[in-house]
């Protein structure tokens, strides 16, 4: 049944990516407007394109995107959001469970992808981690946002977790920004989205839910550098028993 199945769900991807390019192409006019209007102004005016071009995208794929709140969350508020990175699919929900202005912290390699790699470099703060003056470059971009009360966003493990466990080891990033500049963590649990693409393929796309949990924010409030070990393990141990809630591991 599988073998019958698997030239329907190609149809669909190719489908899926087609579509994924008219839409881009749809939302780069309004990326280099933004450009026009300034890195605060205009950068959260290409946000709110990219969170249309991802919502469009979904609903005609088939993908819905549920927010899940664990607490009430105040959207006025600032926060480092850190979340679990398992797909490529993780980057739309990035953009589209978000509710105040953010900025993303993103890989340097990706601004090399054709077209997409144009509006993702301008949406996101690039971290180019070939060297330590490069690393730092993009810490001292982000707390920039955060002094003009920009929220921003940050994948703690890195990259993609292809191990058996809920979670890969965290950098230190995130946790030494919050604590530097007292910004509380929210941590998200993206809970469907290697379900919908797994990371071993483009072709192995399906339609369904996609859920963001926001979990309980983390006050830094009184922490020193010192106590960043305790910060990074507390949010992992919150993040991981939330997966094992949801996904059951």
């Amino acid at each position: 049944m599988k073998m019958l199945l698997k030239p329907v769900q190609w149809i669909y991807c190719i489908y899926a990516l087609l579509l994924f390019i008219v839409l881009m192409l749809g939302v780069l006019p309004f990326v280099i407007v933004a450009l026009f209007l300034g890195e605060i102004k205009g950068g959260n005016l290409i946000y709110k394109a990219c969170k249309t071009w991802g919502f469009c995208w979904y609903f005609s794929i088939g993908i819905k995107q549920e927010n899940i709140y664990e607490a009430p969350h105040d959207s006025s508020r600032q926060y480092i959001f850190v979340a679990n990175h398992i797909s490529y699919i993780d980057i739309p929900p990035a953009f589209m469970s978000f509710r105040q202005p953010m900025r993303i912290l993103g890989k340097y390699e990706m601004s090399r992808v054709p077209l997409f790699g144009f509006i993702y470099k301008n949406a996101a703060v690039l971290v180019d981690r070939s060297s330590p003056s490069k690393r730092a470059k993009s810490v001292r971009e982000l707390k920039r946002f955060l002094k003009e009360k920009i929220s921003i966003f940050i994948f703690p493990e890195g990259t993609f977790n292809e191990t058996d466990k809920p979670l890969k080891d965290f950098y230190d990033g995130a946790f030494r920004i919050a604590i530097e500049t007292e910004t509380p963590i929210k941590p998200v649990l993206f809970i469907d989205t290697v379900d919908r693409l797994h990371y071993r393929g483009l072709f192995t796309l399906t339609p369904g839910k996609c859920r963001s949990v926001f979990l309980l924010e983390v006050e830094v409030t009184g922490l020193s550098i010192e106590d960043l070990a305790f910060l990074k393990q507390k949010v992992y141990n919150i993040m991981e028993a939330g997966l094992m809630e949801y996904r059951k591991y």
